[in-house]
């Protein structure tokens, strides 16, 4: 099939990446779009910068252990010759592969003494890239439980087993009736987007949940489980939060609040591998913000600046006072961002799922184009990002 006539390409436009935000955010593991020369259409989830930048002999192209499965026509989990797990599941149409969902690029935790074993110098033999740059994607390569690999097994099958319905029902339709039925899927993806950020997805009442976890945070204190009796009523917190609608502005206090249960909840997770720092004076707390403004940045920080480190890192958070403008910095000794993520940040493009777009653009309509998000550092030695905004009217 000519590739400029696969629907699968033309599908890709019609924010394919937003249609599965919900089912995505359960994984965290690299999950791709190829079509069936091999060629990268889409990356829900971008892969390691040692598959990208070492294994692919070009750019948005497949690596050649992809390759040999895309040729021979197998399908499902596979392992490549460096021992990272991965996967491959085909798209068909008309009973014709017209692209593969693909992905994973983790090793077991059985296997991961593997990585330790891969020669760095014999690939600055044959890359460009700098012998530290390697050594460090190599270190970087996550490493998951054999259970955790089957759940995304299937939820990779699942995307790839629906974009075949999605484009096999296009296909039947008549010009008109797709034209008819592209206006009215349009209108459905602003409700479902307007329902997302409201939070109003939850199918069990909000209050019924609320009120069970603090139930099970009482029981916790009765049983002297007073940690665990902490983290749920954290969790409730979070929760309740959240579920708080639309461009509401709230007080730079309330945002830091919730964002040091976050990371209480976090810390308990990683233990000392996460160290966080929150400076913020107590006149600036007064001043109001959009509602979960800084929550996805301090998460981005977590997420793929300090989770990939083995020793793990710190992240601070402080604010000052500039005239009229008050600047938020949220910065992490991580590893940075890949650079095709921030290449994608950087050129406004939404394909790295960070969330720095979306909520770069809340704050330039409401608050107007001078304001915003930007990342002022990126490298080995960590990031930083800082939210610019007006110093609104204090709220007394």
């Amino acid at each position: 099939m000519n590739k400029t006539d696969n629907p699968l390409k033309k599908f890709i436009t019609s924010k394919l990446y937003s249609r599965y935000s919900g089912i995505l955010s359960l994984s965290d593991v690299p999950l791709f779009l190829v079509d069936t020369n091999g060629d990268i259409l889409l990356e829900f989830i971008p892969s390691p910068d040692f598959c990208t930048h070492v294994c692919q002999e070009r750019e948005s192209h497949v690596c050649p252990d992809y390759q040999c499965r895309l040729q021979s026509g197998k399908e499902g989990r596979f392992v490549c010759r460096y021992g990272l797990e991965n996967m491959i599941f085909p798209i068909i149409v008309d009973n014709k592969t017209v692209g593969y969902m693909a992905g994973i690029q983790v090793y077991l935790k059985d296997n991961e003494y593997k990585k330790y074993m891969i020669d760095v110098q014999s690939h600055k033999d044959t890359k460009t890239e700098e012998l530290e740059f390697i050594a460090k994607s190599i270190f970087s390569l996550k490493s998951v439980e054999s259970n955790k690999i089957k759940v995304y097994e299937r939820l990779c099958c699942e995307i790839a087993k629906n974009i075949s319905l999605d484009l096999s029902e296009s296909t039947k339709l008549s010009h008109q009736d797709v034209k008819r039925l592209s206006i009215e899927k349009e209108i459905l993806e602003k409700k479902i987007i307007d329902l997302e950020s409201k939070n109003m997805s939850l199918v069990v009442n909000p209050h019924f949940l609320f009120n069970t976890l603090n139930c099970i945070a009482r029981v916790a204190y009765f049983e002297h489980s007073h940690e665990t009796e902490e983290l749920i009523y954290c969790l409730s917190d979070l929760l309740r939060y959240n579920l708080k609608q639309g461009n509401q502005l709230h007080t730079i206090g309330a945002e830091i609040n919730n964002i040091e249960k976050y990371l209480y909840i976090q810390k308990v997770r990683f233990k000392t591998r996460l160290e966080y720092d929150i400076n913020i004076s107590e006149d600036l707390k007064s001043y109001r913000i959009l509602n979960m403004i800084i929550q996805p940045i301090v998460e981005n920080s977590v997420i793929h600046g300090i989770t990939p480190r083995r020793d793990g890192g710190k992240i601070s958070i402080y604010a000052e006072k500039y005239k009229d403008e008050i600047v938020i910095s949220i910065m992490d000794n991580g590893n940075g961002f890949p650079k095709d993520v921030l290449l994608d940040i950087q050129q406004c493009k939404n394909k790295s799922g960070l969330g720095f777009q979306s909520t770069d653009k809340r704050l330039k309509r409401y608050y107007g184009e001078q304001y915003g998000l930007k990342i002022l550092k990126s490298d080995y030695s960590g990031s930083t990002v800082t939210i610019t905004i007006p110093a609104e009217p204090i709220v007394r």
